[in-house]
C-alpha cells in the first residue's frame, strides 16, 4: 500500500535541505515529518529500546540542523544521508552501551532472528510502515542461516568484514561472499517494495 507519507519519504527534495541551511524551520519540520518514521524504526531495530531510539532520533535531527550544510547531493539522496547518519549514531551508541554483551550475543539465537519480523509497531508507524517492516523481517529470516548471521552482524551490530570473520572464525572471503549473496537475495525478494515506491 502506497501512502502519501511513505511516498514522501522516497522523494525528499534536496532543495528542502538547502532551505534548512538558511535556517528555515518549516523546511526542517517537513523533513522531520517525511523521514522520522523510517529513522525511528531503524534506530529501534538496532538499539532494541524505544527510549534510546527516541533519544537517538533527537540527537540525529539536532545534528542535521547543525550540520546540514555538509550534505552533498552528489553523494546520495537526502534519505540515504539520513539513514546513514542514523545507523552510524545508533551503532556508536550500541557499542558504547555494552560492548561485552554484543560480543557474547549469538546472532543465530532464534529470538534475535525472529525479532526482525516480530517488532511491535512503534508509535510513529502507519499501516504501510508496518507492512514494510514485516516484509523486510520476513525477507531476512528467509535467508540461509549463514548469510542471515553475517548480515545481522554487519548491519545491526556494525561489525566490519574483518571483525565478522574473527567472530565467526571464518575466512574473510567467505564472510564477504555470504554478505554479498544475502544482500542480493534481499534485493530480489524486496524488489516489489522498490517498484511500488516503499523505499527511499
Amino acid at each position: 500500500m502506497d501512502t502519501p507519507g511513505r511516498h514522501a519519504t522516497s522523494s525528499i527534495d534536496p532543495a528542502l535541505l538547502a532551505n534548512i541551511v538558511k535556517g528555515d524551520q518549516q523546511a526542517f519540520s517537513q523533513l522531520y515529518d517525511h523521514s522520522s518514521t523510517l529513522l525511528y524504526t531503524l534506530a529501534f531495530r538496532i538499539l532494541g529500546n524505544r527510549e534510546e531510539a527516541d533519544e537517538l532520533l533527537q540527537d540525529v535531527y539536532l545534528e542535521v540542523w547543525r550540520k546540514v550544510a555538509r550534505y552533498d547531493v552528489g553523494r546520495g539522496t537526502p534519505i540515504a544521508w539520513l539513514i546513514t547518519l542514523t545507523r552510524s549514531r545508533a551503532i556508536d551508541r550500541l557499542r558504547a552501551r555494552n560492548a561485552r554483551a554484543i560480543r557474547a550475543a549469538s546472532p543465530l539465537d532464534p529470538t534475535v532472528s525472529s525479532s526482525v519480523a516480530d517488532l511491535g509497531p512503534s508509535p510513529f508507524e502507519t499501516q504501510a510502515d508496518q507492512e514494510l517492516r514485516m516484509a523486510v523481517g520476513t525477507a531476512i529470516t528467509s535467508l540461509p542461516p549463514a548469510q542471515q548471521q553475517a548480515i545481522e552482524l554487519a548491519y545491526y551490530e556494525g561489525l566490519s568484514h574483518h571483525e565478522i570473520a574473527a567472530r565467526l572464525n571464518q575466512p574473510l572471503g567467505t564472510v564477504k561472499t555470504r554478505i554479498k549473496l544475502g544482500m542480493s537475495k534481499l534485493r530480489e525478494t524486496l524488489r516489489h517494495c522498490w517498484d511500488r515506491g516503499d523505499f527511499g
